[in-house]
């Protein structure tokens, strides 16, 4: 007798599948989208109206404003002393991210102050600058530095450049390229900078003109402060000498290289090289 083992698998002794169940209620659907689509909308409204939080997020055009404020209060902040406004410059080629490109705007204020004097000028400019800049000096192995943050991304730097010679400076950082900001400006409006020039101008047998540029700034209790330069490949042979009674014998610097002086409320700073004279003549700010 024989017998036949019986074909295919034998039932599971398991318990059975769960249900696959009625699937999610169609209110926490309608939920899921709502709360997608308000995330969506407030996304939306956050990148058209919010305030960048990084400085990748601000260009230079947005940067502009904040760093001409901050160049009239490190001016009104450096009163008393000999100064001269620079051009604004503007450096290409940084990278604001690792696609895109960027530049940097800087702008500067040359002080001519007395020798060994250069740190004591440093912290009377930190002294008077706004508290929330949280403006000091250090000292480093390079000499007295100044540090502050005049808030947006933009830092403020000062330090000794030459002996007798500070430089403060004002600069954003890499920002995306939106603006080009003008280094000189066709014409500008007579002041007292340009009565104090047209002196020096004589006082050096050179005939006065239109200055070869001219800076400005807005102070910040209102006002106008302003330089205006020239540049000359000839001049008398002694400029010391030359400039001294407009000086009244008692000018803030007089080097081989420099030579400053305060004449009837206006600073006026000569540099000295082998081929020409620069002038500059400023108006300033209230301190």
């Amino acid at each position: 007798m024989s017998s036949t083992a019986p074909t295919g698998y034998a039932p599971s002794a398991g318990p059975p599948p769960p249900d696959s169940g009625p699937g999610w209620p169609r209110w926490l659907v309608a939920l899921t989208v709502a709360w997608a689509v308000l995330l969506a909308g407030l996304t939306w409204h956050s990148a058209r109206n919010d305030p960048p939080t990084v400085r990748e997020q601000r260009t230079l055009a947005q940067a502009v404003p904040r760093v001409d404020a901050a160049i009239g209060e490190l001016v009104a902040a450096a009163s008393g002393t000999v100064y001269a406004l620079a051009p604004a410059e503007i450096e290409q080629g940084c990278r604001v991210t690792p696609f895109a490109d960027g530049a940097i705007l800087r702008r500067h204020v040359e002080l001519a102050v007395p020798a060994d004097e250069e740190r004591a000028v440093l912290e009377r400019v930190a002294e008077g600058l706004p508290s929330t800049w949280r403006a000091g000096v250090r000292l480093t192995s390079d000499g007295p530095r100044l540090r502050a943050d005049a808030g947006e991304f933009v830092t403020v730097s000062g330090r000794t450049v030459a002996d007798g010679r500070v430089r403060l400076s004002v600069e954003t950082g890499c920002r995306p390229a939106d603006v080009v900001v003008a280094s000189f400006l066709p014409g500008y409006p007579p002041g007292p900078e340009s009565t104090a020039l047209a002196a020096a101008l004589a006082a050096l047998g050179v005939e006065a003109g239109e200055p070869d540029e001219w800076v400005q700034v807005v102070c910040p209790s209102g006002g106008v402060a302003r330089t205006l330069r020239v540049d000359l490949t000839t001049a008398a042979e002694s400029p010391q000498a030359a400039l001294a009674p407009l000086a009244g014998g008692t000018p803030v610097v007089a080097t081989d290289e420099l030579y400053a002086y305060r004449h009837d409320g206006v600073a006026v700073l000569v540099e000295l090289y082998e081929d020409r004279t620069v002038l500059a003549a400023t108006t300033g700010c209230a301190g």
